[in-house]
């Protein structure tokens, strides 16, 4: 999956997104649902959210991070949309006021 993929199934998705995600990474899945439930939006809007911040956030050592997990993964937009989650949940300070 390309990393337009990932942006365009991030745009899109809803409930597939749980299948996808959480019997991936279930503490993830969790963490997000906490953070999105606090935010008073849902687990898509937050995922949705975290690809936008990563993309215009992320330092270059983030890409470069990322951009391993994706060569190396089984699946790599599920281990691209997980980075940028977790990223997201770990920089909650960073995130923008407008997304409340």
């Amino acid at each position: 999956m390309t990393l337009g993929e990932v942006l365009s199934a991030a745009r899109k998705s809803g409930d597939g997104m749980k299948d996808w995600l959480a019997s991936a990474e279930p503490e993830i899945w969790a963490a997000l649902g906490e953070a999105a439930e606090a935010e008073g939006i849902d687990h898509a809007a937050y995922a949705r959210i975290a690809v936008v911040d990563f993309s215009n956030r992320a330092p270059e050592e983030d890409w470069a991070t990322l951009m391993g997990r994706i060569r190396d993964a089984r699946d790599p937009g599920q281990a691209c949309l997980l980075s940028m989650i977790t990223w997201r949940l770990a920089n909650a300070d960073r995130k923008c006021d407008h997304h409340h």
